[in-house]
């Protein structure tokens, strides 16, 4: 039943699929009350509402509205939490953020009701075109709350029938790929250079500042994985951080949030006398970008810092259990992914992991070995001087 979403839990996807059922009677009448554009669009409305790597993952389609309609007035709606990095994304002309409970820490955020209200005070502005990078119903909701003339999202998390060009999620194929088909199913996007971030230059300046006087290569080490079930040991990281640092005569870069500390504790320690730069807790995503594209590689999880260092050029390692590779990892030859392969992987089930996997590192990531990654580190390394 309801074979076109794509939820895991079987009560979620019947409750959303019955929802659709009741919209699909209702949105003609809905849609009968909204504009209709005329030529090209003047005034576009996006929507990534989601965290670091979600925002990340829509990067190239945001650049792609940019770039097919250059006359156009660009809004993008995030979370707060990415606010200062949206403004490094090329040809956004306005940031919207939004904070929903669902996505913002316990406690916080907006519910659906004060949402729809934030949503509709947007319908002042007139909007020809909004797209939604999201498949789920409730962001769909808001866009439909906006009036836009035209409203464009995936249908595979609900809400389909509240939008006038409704495309599948591709589970196998890269999230980034998937996003840009969308903005191609409704604007015709010209051949353009890959998309990077534009990085302040005050941001710069002060990740020259923290890296000052940093000898041999940089290797970043970012090792938490932000979700118990993503978690690779973090004594795992330190040991390769270590070995890097011995046989490579590599410094290393510690990254982390305020939250991370415990485990940038236990590399700190571990580490012992390595040199070692620490900038967790200390800098925004703005000179974190900065700090990343100083590197010559970066280590990591399946993270938002990993699409952040990919977003600017820096070679990634990324050890990936769970969460699927292939709609998750940065794309290029200069990425590399660490991973085993298992009867249940991955999985996805990242928000609702299964208990067997709960309490404990999950097999698909126990099962990786130090070595492995060390060994893609130095792969990178090399590749990363040899291009240099």
């Amino acid at each position: 039943m309801f074979r076109h979403l794509q939820i895991y839990d079987r009560r979620e996807r019947v409750l959303v699929g019955s929802a659709d059922l009741a919209l699909a009677a209702a949105a003609p009448v809905a849609r009968a009350f909204r504009g209709r554009a005329a030529g090209p669009p003047k005034r576009i409305l996006l929507m990534r509402i989601e965290r670091i790597g979600d925002l990340l993952m829509a990067l190239d389609a945001i650049v792609d509205v940019a770039a097919a309609a250059p006359a156009a007035e660009i809004d993008l709606v995030v979370g707060s939490w990415n606010a200062s990095l949206a403004r490094a994304i090329p040809g956004v002309h306005r940031i919207e953020t939004l904070d929903a409970a669902w996505l913002a820490r316990e406690g916080e955020g907006l519910g659906i009701r004060q949402l729809l209200a934030r949503a509709r005070t947007w319908r002042a502005r007139r909007y020809d075109l909004a797209i939604n990078f999201e498949p789920d119903i409730r962001s769909h909701l808001l866009l439909a709350a906006t009036a836009a003339a035209r409203l464009v999202g995936f249908s595979s998390g609900g809400g389909g029938p509240l939008l006038d060009v409704s495309l599948p999620f591709h589970p196998r194929e890269p999230a980034s790929d998937n996003a840009r088909r969308l903005v191609a199913s409704v604007l015709d996007v010209p051949p353009r250079p890959e998309t990077r971030l534009e990085i302040r230059a005050d941001a710069r300046s002060r990740a020259r500042e923290l890296l000052e006087g940093s000898r041999g290569p940089l290797v970043g080490v970012h090792a938490s994985g932000g979700r118990e079930i993503k978690q690779w040991p973090v004594e795992r990281f330190a040991d390769v951080a270590a070995r890097l640092a011995r046989d490579r005569d590599a410094t290393i870069v510690l990254s982390g949030s305020t939250a991370d500390k415990p485990l940038i504790d236990v590399m700190r320690t571990r580490l012992g006398s390595i040199r070692l730069v620490d900038v967790s807790g200390a800098i925004d995503l703005v000179t974190l970008a900065a700090v990343l594209e100083r590197l010559d590689v970066f280590v990591t999880g399946d993270t938002g810092p990993m699409h952040l260092a990919a977003a600017v050029g820096t070679p990634v390692v990324a050890v990936f259990g769970p969460s699927d590779a292939a709609r998750y990892a940065p794309r290029g030859n200069r990425h590399r992914v660490v991973r085993i392969d298992l009867p249940c992987s991955p999985c996805n089930r990242i928000r609702r992991p299964p208990a067997r996997c709960v309490g404990h590192t999950p097999d698909c990531l126990s099962g990786i070995d130090v070595q492995r990654v060390f060994e893609a580190a130095e792969l990178a390394l090399s590749a990363a001087v040899t291009t240099s």
